[in-house]
């Protein structure tokens, strides 16, 4: 039996505006996440899916209900803890190389071989050649890759990812989703991946949830029975894949219909 990464039971967490109005962003919500896991949250918009990741972080206390990381109630922001966002959080002054080294500079490693760590990941995401290049030369895709290669470095047990290749074309974002399981594959770290995507959802987790319309609560789990090491391009087009994504969609819909 794998040990618990994440265990969030009971969570509520209220939102209040500068003018005092009081919004609840997610209800009663519980979530159990083992160690080397991958969890695939879907839900409308407003549902509360970012939320969740910003109470695992630290960054979002709950408002009520507990949330725990390796056993211990989360207090402040966790090391063990990687997050990649929608947007690309890269240092536009510095290099590829700078970039990808600068988190484990931070956590006090010698600068050399923090630059020969980097330099490692650089390769591992595709990216040799392009390590002196800065972000405003490079592709969405390959800013992904770097915004990886920044988060795979520190080696993080628990790996949060908000909508991460939604801004990119569908060729590219096939093969970041192939990047991604392969990283994950060689790592293990728990993942809880946020996307809009019912087929991105099932095409890389072990389980997909479905949050209800806002405030968010879990409606529904399923689990992914595709066999590991999958090769997407080809599971999306088979009979179990499509059964899967018309049942969580069928379970959707009525949340996203105005």
């Amino acid at each position: 039996m794998k040990n618990v990464a994440i265990e969030m039971k009971h969570v509520s967490r209220k939102f209040v505006s500068p003018t005092g109005k009081i919004t609840l962003a997610l209800r009663d919500f519980s979530l159990t996440v083992h160690e080397g896991d991958f969890i695939a949250i879907v839900g409308p918009t407003g549902c509360g899916k970012s939320t969740t990741l910003g109470m695992i972080t630290g960054l979002n206390p709950p408002s009520s209900g507990s949330v725990k990381v390796f056993g211990k109630s989360v207090q402040g922001i966790d090391p063990n803890i990687g997050f990649v966002f929608q947007a690309d959080a890269v240092f536009p002054w510095k290099s590829v190389i700078d970039n990808v080294a600068i988190g484990p500079i931070f956590r006090g490693t010698d600068p050399k071989i923090a630059n020969d760590m980097a330099a490692d990941w650089i390769r591992r995401v595709g990216l040799s050649g392009f390590e002196h290049h800065y972000p405003h030369q490079l592709s969405g895709g390959m800013r992904k890759r770097v915004a990886l290669a920044q988060t795979f470095i520190n080696e993080p047990k628990i790996l949060l990812m908000d909508e991460p290749f939604s801004a990119l074309d569908v060729q590219t974002r096939a093969l970041m989703q192939e990047e991604l399981l392969g990283l994950w594959s060689e790592k293990k770290a728990s993942v809880i991946f946020v996307t809009h995507d019912i087929e991105e959802a099932i095409a890389l987790a072990d389980r997909v949830i479905v949050l209800s319309k806002g405030p968010g609560s879990v409606k529904s789990s399923y689990e992914i029975p595709l066999a590991r090491p999958r090769d997407i391009s080809e599971a999306r087009y088979s009979d179990e894949f499509v059964h899967l994504s018309k049942q969580i969609w069928s379970d959707l819909k009525d949340e996203v219909q105005i």
